[in-house]
């Protein structure tokens, strides 16, 4: 038994206690423009405009011919490619038919009684944005709107993910994993060839009336710039570093989101299922425990850190006034409940 194991997931607005069944509600957001920005948005636009600079500026122009054209072309193509794409998933406002034709996002959302209605959604009935919603439709609380096929929240994109601006997430993805791996493989081939053959990588006319290898142009061929092999390899070794880690990133999210293709599911139902087997597994435990462990399951989720030695010593009552605390703080949910389906969003 651990009723302790997981972070809580505040499903809730912050404000409001449980004497103050009215709970406030922020304006929803209209795509990922809206105001205020995702750290990790800002983050990414600044690493995509770093890593176009020193490709276009000074790695790629290194390259014999004809590579260096072969490489400006695939790499420039997955740049504008990945620019364009996250432009319009970032742009398209997500939400539900229903919630686009009916909603005013200037004006704040309604207070929510949870004393009437525990559940945002339920019936296909979303309590907040008043309106028909359907089985894939999930109430996300950072943007506070119904999105239609919801997948995820994105902090990259400041945005949902869902069926209007899906696809365009996914080629942005698949254009930003092609232009980091290309990138890659330049910065090695670079290093390599500055040790084994400088020549190779000096081919541009600036360098003809440079003697010697220790001094390097970079910003080919419109504004040169010299610079020294060691400033040179230095900033090579922090971009492929950079370069690598974006790689191991995108690469996983790419390979898992191929995986969801398989499967057939989104990444909202993936976690469902997770969740799911994680509740299956702690159900088959110790016989010994089921009767408290039935009552600590709304328990799982909870953030509070216990030391180690004190976990062993958890009992029936204090899961139970969890569990109070839970009910009173935190009373309803954004996602779906329908009885017919018998699955509850969250």
């Amino acid at each position: 038994m651990n009723c302790f194991n997981k972070k809580l997931r505040r499903t809730s607005p912050m404000h409001g206690s449980s004497k103050n069944e009215l709970v406030p509600s922020k304006p929803p957001r209209v795509n990922g423009w809206s105001w205020p920005p995702q750290a990790f948005q800002v983050v990414g636009w600044v690493v995509y405009s770093y890593l176009g600079i020193v490709s276009f500026g000074i790695y790629i122009p290194l390259l014999p011919p004809p590579w260096n054209h072969v490489v400006y072309s695939v790499t420039g193509i997955a740049f504008v490619l990945h620019f364009l794409t996250n432009i319009a998933a970032v742009t398209i406002d997500p939400a539900d038919g229903s919630v686009r034709a009916k909603q005013s996002y200037s004006n704040p959302m309604p207070f929510f009684d949870r004393m009437k209605q525990p559940h945002v959604i339920k019936d296909l009935h979303c309590y907040l944005c008043d309106v028909k919603v359907g089985p894939k439709v999930k109430h996300c609380g950072v943007c506070n709107k119904c999105v239609e096929d919801f997948d995820h929240h994105c902090k990259w994109l400041n945005t949902c993910v869902g069926g209007r601006n899906y696809w365009y997430f996914f080629v942005a993805l698949c254009s930003a994993t092609l232009c980091v791996f290309m990138l890659v493989v330049v910065i090695l081939f670079i290093c390599i060839q500055h040790y084994l053959d400088p020549g190779s990588l000096r081919t541009a006319p600036q360098f003809h009336d440079m003697l010697g290898n220790g001094t390097w142009l970079v910003f080919l061929p419109l504004a040169p710039i010299k610079t020294s092999s060691a400033g040179l390899l230095i900033l090579a070794f922090v971009t492929a570093i950079l370069s690598i880690t974006c790689l191991l990133l995108l690469g996983h999210l790419l390979g898992f989101h191929f995986y969801l293709f398989f499967k057939g599911i989104s990444t909202y139902d993936y976690v469902k299922m997770q969740r799911q087997k994680e509740t299956r597994k702690s159900d088959s435990g110790n016989p010994k425990d089921v009767k408290i462990h039935n009552k600590t399951l709304q328990c799982q989720d909870n953030s509070i850190d216990v030391p180690a030695n004190l976990k062993s010593r958890l009992s029936e009552s204090i899961c139970t006034e969890l569990e109070n605390f839970r009910k009173s703080e935190n009373s309803f949910h954004y996602g779906t409940e329908n009885p017919s389906r018998g699955i509850e969003h969250q």
